[in-house]
């Protein structure tokens, strides 16, 4: 089973990468049936102007998608639960450019399965005791954590998420930049913790 998911990851991957290059993306990509190409920072370089996309179906692959070797999107195919401390590293960009032409920085946790119309098809369920956002930009998509997460950056977001537990802030900045869609929920907590 395992190389019946590794075969259709593979091959769904290498489509992406030839519908890549005959059509320009407008939407912000998340997890699909064709998923973007893998690629990742340097350490100690510019950030890389390259979509990337892990696809993981266990903790061990998910924690090295997340750190600073990894990549800019992180999409889970089934529920993962780690008793570990997890830490979202590094900085990643989109392989979009804003009006001015600079690489749009972004780091995505995609809790979520789409169709080819990009409508959302399936939400899994990340658990963790703590997961800490050190990633600028970062966000977390359309499926549940559960456990808390601590936000060092600005700009993190939830869109179409829950957060089973808490979300604590560790900077006024960190906390003043949070945007939740209406879709999103916390059930714990949202609050300052210096």
């Amino acid at each position: 089973m395992k190389i019946k998911a590794l075969l259709l990851a593979v091959t769904l991957v290498l489509m992406s990468v030839f519908a890549a290059g005959c059509a320009r993306q407008e939407e912000t990509p998340g997890p699909q049936s064709q998923a973007p190409q893998a690629s990742a920072n340097p350490p100690d370089t510019s950030p890389d102007v390259l979509t990337s996309a892990s696809i993981v179906d266990n903790a061990a692959d998910f924690e090295k998608a997340i750190g600073t070797s990894g990549t800019w999107i992180i999409c889970l195919v089934k529920d993962v639960t780690t008793d570990k401390e997890l830490v979202l590293d590094g900085e990643y960009t989109n392989g979009k450019k804003d009006d001015d032409g600079k690489d749009i920085i972004q780091r995505k946790i995609a809790l979520y399965a789409q169709d080819e119309n990009r409508k959302v098809s399936a939400r899994y369920t990340l658990t963790a005791p703590k997961l800490t956002i050190n990633s600028p930009e970062a966000r977390i998509q359309s499926g549940t954590f559960k456990g808390d997460i601590y936000v060092n950056v600005k700009n993190f977001q939830l869109v179409d998420a829950t957060v089973e537990g808490n979300v604590y802030f560790t900077t006024d900045e960190a906390m003043s930049t949070f945007k939740k869609d209406d879709s999103s929920k916390i059930t714990g907590k949202s609050e300052l913790k210096k």
